[in-house]
């Protein structure tokens, strides 16, 4: 049974506000919940429809009906089960290897599959716009499918960030040097911008190297592609000469 502060305070955690207020975020299905309490974060409480999660002692888990947990989830279509975690501290910015930049990211969908993408070519750290969307929001935690628990990402000031770090910026541009010509270093930053308008005027500035993915359909009407996809390939070319 759920208290109704209790459903409440999960509720409550879909906005970015109390998120922060809290210090706690939500996580949805069985896999998603097993990756995050394998990587060692912290448990606040599970609520499961059966009984699953062995492991997690009775104090910290509640069976609850379907109905019960359809009003807890953020998801259409809701999952067995739901956690509530504690938002873990991050480990400080490195200035090595490959870094992945979003330059104002707004849909959660990308930013949790972008957020794959790095984990599964090893990139360890991701870098965020302040007005990227929130990496704990529901939508990017289920997209993320667990990837979470393997790469930090830090919400910065963008221009800050370039200050700090020697290494080159790679930006994604349409007019930008072909991709499969260039010969790509093992370290650097790839900036990738927003869904509509690409990346802002302010962080252009900070690149020093523009690259494109060129199309190669007959017609060449495609406006662009979207900005995981365009993630995925551009990380397969850093990482091919590896």
């Amino acid at each position: 049974m759920v208290s109704k502060n209790q459903l409440k305070l999960i509720t409550s955690l879909q906005q970015k506000k109390y998120r922060n207020a809290h210090q706690l975020f939500t996580a949805e299905g069985v896999k998603v919940i097993r990756e995050l309490l394998n990587a060692q974060f912290k448990l606040h409480h599970l609520y499961t429809t059966e009984s699953i999660f062995e492991s997690v002692s009775d104090e910290m888990k509640t069976l609850v009906s379907a109905s019960e947990l359809a009003k807890m989830s953020a998801l259409s279509a809701a999952n067995n089960c739901l956690a509530v975690f504690e938002i873990p501290e991050l480990k400080p910015i490195t200035h090595h290897g490959l870094s992945v930049v979003l330059d104002d990211v707004r849909d959660p969908g990308n930013l949790g599959t972008i957020l794959r993408m790095c984990d599964w070519f090893g990139v360890e750290q991701l870098i965020c716009s302040r007005e990227t969307v929130d990496l704990y929001n529901p939508k990017v935690v289920q997209a993320t499918m667990g990837s979470l628990a393997r790469v930090q990402v830090h919400y910065v000031d963008l221009p800050d960030f370039f200050k700090q770090s020697p290494l080159a910026v790679f930006g994604t541009f349409m007019d930008g040097d072909n991709i499969y010509q260039q010969d790509l270093p093992k370290e650097g930053i790839i900036v990738l911008g927003n869904e509509a308008n690409g990346i802002s005027t302010s962080v252009e500035k900070w690149v020093h190297h523009r690259i494109s993915i060129p199309r190669f359909g007959r017609f060449q009407q495609t406006e662009s592609l979207n900005v995981a996809s365009a993630a995925a390939i551009v990380l397969s070319e850093f990482f091919r000469s590896v």
